[in-house]
């Protein structure tokens, strides 16, 4: 009796056209329809960090090249190779031509710093009033945030920047929040926004530690000698790096990339604190933000930070590289050390900054700007081509081999491992925009090694329904009977192809990782086209009578099973009375 399985194997086949429908639209939106290929087959961009200073050391240098493997191969399975070359030279080449924001993640060393904001930020040189700021000391901020250095955060001019913590707009200012929602209660309400000035006890949160509490009082009352060299600052113009010697234990004067000048205290928080780093959206689906978990004291530095800030409306800074990349307010106090930065970060900054924190800061420094070049393809055209072609004569041999081996059913095969080449396709070119997958020639082995382990499926589940057939059931029994011992030796089989591609990837490096990669993601979709397409077809099929009646192509005639002759008993059944 037929199993319920092969009772609607036409809806099995529509659901799974309509997947690779879709995967060929995703694939769409990606905007290209070629695989992006690798150093080995189109080139790339190669980048030369050259270190300098002293206490350059071949440990250092070691610990450099994995902190930037691990960066630029981060987000997927870009396989960019990175060397040491002459104990002085960090060689870092990155397949394809566009390759910026990578270039980027490489030349940031990523020294992370939480710093209060002292007094109020000034605008670029050029756009201040001939009334520079009032050399008069006080010091703190008026009881008004003054609005002439500090961009409105509902503007578009600079969203970086916050407003006091008390404006009440639906949508929340940029600044720092809970990285997840937390429904605990807002703080005491005797922290309100009357907070100004010049050192009120409440804006010291009880229980700081003194490092806490010095950048506070720093932030509250800034010297004037410090005042005095904000003053007469001068950013570096767009483009060029200001190198600045960024000491965490003094106050810093520095610009973001805005132009806007800063007086900040010492470090509250080093970027070594963070416990893990990353980007996305927000809740409210507005823009992309960097979300950090902090651990241990630095919860309870940045908590004490926050509640003072949020007090009296002042502003906190994340320094990277000794530049401002945001500063903003609190919309809340944060004391459990998990937070997220708002600001007008976009996809691929929110990304690279994420990325460069969470992979940890380079231990020496490197000659700046690198040298950044475009170099050609390692591999000659011929090879590539000697390699598909390779590969398009062994699937034209297994085709032939399937095909007149059992022949009717052969056709199964070829139409199988052209939709999994399909499926394959597809799949390389989302892959390539979403994980950043490269396809080299170790990659191309894998996939074409593939071929094989979906061709061994076929001829299990052929054999298997061979052997019923011999026992005397009908074509649409054996299916079924043959499906049910089959699959769970295949399965078998792609699982231990699949725990060696993933202990090859995670245990090699390079393009062995492509291979492995390729490998992995093959052994997938020979499951997928195993169980969605190979079998509803043959269910199809076995209700056809030039399969069930075992005619002499069909690859199911008594002569192929290897007996005399079909049974009486298994014709009633080939007519269609199961």
């Amino acid at each position: 009796m037929a199993t319920r399985t092969s009772t609607k194997p036409g809806r099995t086949l529509l659901i799974f056209f309509l997947a690779i429908v879709v995967l060929y639209g995703l694939a769409a939106l990606g905007g290209t329809w070629t695989p992006r290929l690798g150093l080995d087959l189109e080139g790339g961009t190669r980048i030369t960090l050259t270190a300098v200073g002293d206490g350059v050391t071949q440990e250092k240098m070691n610990q450099a090249r994995q902190i930037i493997d691990a960066r630029v191969n981060g987000n997927g399975v870009a396989e960019a190779e990175v060397t040491v070359q002459s104990n002085k030279n960090i060689i870092v080449e990155i397949p394809g031509k566009n390759a910026s924001n990578l270039v980027d993640s490489v030349k940031r060393t990523a020294q992370l710093r939480f710093r209060i904001v002292a007094g109020q930020p000034l605008g670029p040189v050029k756009a201040q009033p001939s009334t520079s700021p009032s050399p008069s000391p006080s010091p703190s901020p008026s009881g008004e945030a003054s609005p002439s250095a500090t961009p409105s955060p509902s503007g578009s001019s600079s969203p970086k920047a916050a407003t006091s913590p008390s404006a009440g707009n639906n949508r929340p200012a940029p600044g720092f929040d809970h990285a997840v929602a937390d429904p605990s209660p807002s703080p005491s309400p005797a922290a309100s926004p009357a907070a100004s000035p010049s050192g009120t006890p409440s804006s010291a949160p009880v229980g700081s530690d003194a490092r806490v509490q010095q950048a506070l009082a720093f932030a509250q009352s800034p010297p004037q000698e410090w005042l005095a060299r904000q003053a007469a600052y001068r950013c570096p113009p767009p483009g060029e790096s200001a190198n600045i010697q960024d000491d965490p234990d003094k106050p810093l004067v520095t610009c973001d990339d805005q132009g806007n000048r800063f007086l900040l205290t010492p470090a509250v928080v080093a970027g070594t604190q963070l416990k893990s780093a990353s980007y996305g959206t927000p809740p409210q689906g507005v823009g992309w933000v960097v979300q950090l978990s902090l651990k241990g004291d630095a919860r309870k530095a940045f908590g004490d930070v926050s509640k003072a800030l949020y007090a009296n409306g002042g502003q906190f800074a994340i320094v990277l590289d000794g530049e401002v990349i945001s500063y903003a307010g609190f919309q809340e106090p944060i004391l459990d050390g998990n937070a997220q930065i708002s600001g007008d970060f976009t996809e691929a900054e929110a990304k690279s900054l994420a990325n460069s924190l969470k992979f940890g800061a380079l231990p020496i420094k490197f000659a700046n700007p690198p040298t950044v070049e475009t170099i050609g393809p390692s591999l000659a055209g011929n090879q590539l081509s000697a390699g598909i072609f390779a590969g398009i004569v062994g699937l034209l041999i297994v085709m032939l081999y399937c095909l007149l081996y059992y022949r009717g059913l052969g056709l199964v095969v070829i139409a199988s491992l052209f939709v999994a080449a399909a499926v394959t396709y597809a799949t390389v070119l989302v892959l390539a925009k979403a994980a950043n997958f490269t396809l080299t020639l170790p990659g191309i082995a894998g996939l074409i090694v593939a071929v094989g382990i979906t061709a061994d499926s076929f001829i299990v589940y052929f054999e298997r329904i061979r052997d019923e057939m011999r026992d005397g059931k009908s074509m649409r029994v054996a299916v079924e009977a043959g499906w049910v011992r089959a699959r769970n030796t295949c399965l078998a089989a792609d699982a231990v192809s699949f725990l060696a591609a993933v202990v090859l990837y995670i245990f090699a490096i390079g393009v062995v990782r492509g291979f492995a990669f390729a490998l992995g993601i093959s052994t997938l979709i020979d499951v997928a086209v195993f169980f969605w397409f190979t079998k509803p077809t043959i269910s199809l099929l076995a209700r056809r009578r030039f399969f069930n009646s075992g005619a002499k192509y069909s690859g199911l005639s008594a002569e192929t099973l290897g007996i005399d002759e079909i049974s009486p008993d298994h014709r009633r059944l080939a007519g269609g009375r199961v």
